[in-house]
């Protein structure tokens, strides 16, 4: 697929933005060292003539003691292109953290401490020191030791040349690095694929932000075997790289906006600070009569959502070149009419921009209309300028399922994610389902109301209103998954499937194929319960990518009065509530889990599949799932983040079994968080689209109608109704020949 903006990891992005700027920063800062009279005349007198900027710049110094990066064999060592920035960068670049694991790993240089399991680029180290627990930890670090600078660091200043000796002093990084071998089997096999070299110290990080949390610039000082900086002491080298890194974030500012120069600048540490005494004024900038002493940021700080785009063929970012969208479609953006031209020249003709152009000004035109929703924050969170991390700061929603929309990485010592056995259990000790969708305020989520629905919701402000939601929460966010399965069982089923009568059925059996974030998010399909009080509900959770040790797993959630209870599969109880219930009023929600593709899955035929933002052309194991569905013939509906993916999937689906897929529609009940897209202006939401499998007819059948329903009659494979039938047949036959 040409684009990813809806199935990336949005910390990937980040990453990426970070190496690129990075990248670009060592290339143009030139050999450490070099007389800054010389080289800096031409740049100062470019930077006084730039505008003023009216917030005031900070230059952060976080020095980092316990966590080194090993490399793995495919990752490229050095500061310039190295740890595997081109995986990051390059044509198919990953989707997930985790595909990162065996080019780039963190490990402990502390003994006794475990190194940070989430397995991506260095950067992820310094989200998770600064942004995890909102800015807290590196309040404490800074609050710990705030007189000495990093460069007092005994590894700071240790020769490149000897990583072994400085490794000890730290700890221990390979002792470290063999005790989280152990205590993750899983990627022992990755581990010795990795070089025996001592892994990477980064043993400081010079940042600037601004007053409100734009990152504007960063500078990596390494120490350790791989990579070597080659500089010669932090302590001679850091006023002269923290002047340089400065410089190019005043004339080549990472986050959004122009070239650009302070009106004010602090800095984080007092002995740089001084050193900076005589060289920040000749850029015109005025320097803070004292440090900052502590990280001092307001307490609705946080990192801003960077804005910065990429080329679609170079991935050059906007902070390098200049980017302009199609003329014609307005939906992708070149850096100039070289990059544009060779997209349009592409081979074969199927992936080129001139086959696609007019499809996506098709796609542009849905921009309006996707967002178009009730909510009273429509128009900050569908703008292009979106900035997610803020809005959920403002709102204090940074814990609980919060986090997963975010790109928080929690910090030594944090809560995990509840990722594991049972997730839900240990989430439900107070009987209130609700409990993981709070903030840090008042209860976003009002009792559940006594009498169940009298009619069928079709958008959010018919499901607000019942609920008793206020339009200004944002709720939409987490419920778009319920809420969109029962769209699907209430409106699309009976309107595709009518002789199924799905809605008369006091049960239904829902595998929900490929799972994925919307597993982390389990708990929220409780207001299943809530939606469709009479009907018992079996979600079985199937995909390759779900944790394998919550394979197999399997508990119920038991609806007593307002509140939930929980029953794991082992049988032991363990309800949440006493509350009353009336006779025959109660249903349950079966949740079973199985980490496997989902051809491989063994066991009864589904009632319904749902699978959200699918992405067929993203992973292979479609191409073995599309005809195991085509097999079973069951009703399966898909959402996607775009109408381009759409297309993509109804290609796959062409390809793995000669079937095609229904016109997509928007789904009402899609999730108002625009999602940031890199180098395209199409609108990607969550769960934007819906569509459902048309299968190719079974060779032997009539023709049916190319978007019509399953036909309703017994595969060889699975006869219940005649088995059920020649059990009846017998029967009286037996009592007649008694009676003869």
């Amino acid at each position: 697929m040409e684009f990813v903006s809806g199935y990336r990891d949005e910390f990937l992005d980040f990453a990426a933005l970070l190496f690129g700027w990075f990248r670009k920063f060592v290339a143009e800062r030139g050999a450490v060292g070099t007389s800054l009279e010389g080289r800096w005349r031409q740049l100062e007198a470019q930077i006084r003539r730039l505008p003023q900027d009216p917030a005031l710049w900070v230059l952060h110094v976080l020095p980092n003691r316990s966590v080194g990066i090993s490399l793995g064999q495919g990752a490229e060592p050095g500061p310039g292109p190295g740890l595997g920035a081109a995986r990051l960068l390059g044509d198919e670049p990953p989707l997930h953290l985790q595909d990162l694991s065996p080019y780039v790993s963190f490990v402990s240089l502390e003994e006794g401490e475990e190194g940070e399991e989430e397995e991506e680029e260095e950067e992820e180290e310094e989200n998770g020191e600064e942004e995890g627990a909102g800015t807290k930890k590196v309040e404490t670090e800074e609050d710990r030791e705030p007189a000495p600078s990093s460069r007092e660091s005994p590894r700071e200043a240790t020769p490149p040349g000897e990583p072994e000796e400085a490794e000890q002093e730290a700890g221990g990084g390979e002792d470290a690095q063999e005790d989280r071998a152990e205590d993750e089997p899983g990627t022992e096999r990755r581990k010795g694929q990795r070089s025996d070299a001592a892994p990477l110290h980064l043993s400081c990080l010079l940042l600037v932000t601004d007053e409100h949390g734009t990152i504007l610039g960063i500078d990596l000082l390494m120490e350790g075997a791989q990579g070597s900086t080659g500089r010669n002491s932090g302590a001679e080298n850091l006023a002269p790289r923290a002047y340089a890194l400065l410089c190019h974030s005043m004339v080549c500012p990472m986050g959004s906006g122009d070239p650009r120069k302070p009106r004010q600048l602090t800095v984080g540490d007092a002995q740089l600070h001084r050193e900076l005494e005589n060289l920040v004024p000749r850029l015109g900038v005025k320097l803070a009569k004292t440090p900052m002493r502590t990280w001092g940021p307001r307490p609705g700080f946080t990192f801003a959502s960077l804005r910065a785009r990429t080329c679609h063929v170079c991935h050059r970012h906007s902070f390098e070149v200049k980017l302009t969208p199609c003329p014609q479609c307005g939906a992708v953006l070149y850096c100039g009419e070289a990059c544009l031209r060779a997209d349009w020249k592409r081979c074969p003709d199927d992936v080129s921009h001139r086959f696609w152009c007019p499809r996506l000004a098709a796609f542009m035109e849905r921009v309006g209309e996707l967002a178009t929703l009730p909510f009273t924050y429509t128009a900050e969170v569908t703008s292009e300028t979106f900035n997610k991390e803020a809005f959920l700061a403002s709102r204090g929603l940074t814990r609980g399922y919060w986090t997963q929309l975010s790109m928080l990485i929690p910090g030594p010592g944090a809560p995990r994610h509840p990722r594991g056995s049972t997730p839900s259990l240990s989430l439900l000790l107070h009987g209130d389902p609700y409990q993981p969708l709070q903030g840090d305020g008042p209860a976003l989520m009002p009792p559940v109301p006594q009498d169940s629905p009298r009619g069928l919701f079709g958008s959010w402000q018919d499901y607000y209103t019942w609920r008793g939601l206020s339009l200004d929460s944002p709720m939409a966010v987490l419920l778009t998954y319920p809420l969109t399965v029962y769209y699907v069982i209430t409106h699309l089923v009976p309107q595709s499937f009518p002789e199924l009568n799905i809605q008369n059925k006091q049960s239904l059996k829902i595998h929900v194929v490929e799972a994925g974030k919307e597993f982390d998010l389990v708990m929220v399909f409780w207001e299943l319960l809530v939606l469709l009080p009479h009907v018992a509900l079996e979600l079985q959770f199937v995909g390759g990518g779900l944790p394998p040790e919550s394979d197999q797993q399997h508990f119920t959630l038991q609806r007593d009065g307002p509140e939930v209870s929980v029953r794991p599969s082992s049988g032991v109880s363990a309800r949440l509530s006493s509350g009353a219930k009336e006779k025959g009023g109660r249903r349950d929600l079966q949740i079973k889990v199985s980490a496997r593709p989902y051809h491989l899955l063994q066991g009864p035929k589904p009632d319904l599949v749902i699978g959200f933002n699918s992405g067929f052309g993203l992973k292979d194991t479609w191409l073995s799932s599309l005809p195991r569905l085509q097999s079973l013939r069951v009703p399966a509906f898909f959402t996607e983040s775009s109408e381009y993916g759409c297309v993509m999937d109804d290609q796959t689906m062409a390809v793995a079994t000669g079937g095609g897929t229904s016109p997509p529609q928007p789904n009402p009940f899609r999730s108002p968080f625009r999602l940031r897209a890199a180098d395209n202006c199409m609108p990607w939401y969550c769960n934007a689209f819906i569509f459902h499998l048309v299968y190719k007819p079974s060779q032997g059948s009539g023709a049916r109608p190319a978007s019509g329903p399953v036909t309703p009659a017994p595969t060889p494979t699975a006869p219940p109704a005649p088995a059920r039938r020649r059990r009846g047949e017998k029967k009286p036959g037996r009592g007649s020949r008694r009676r003869r």
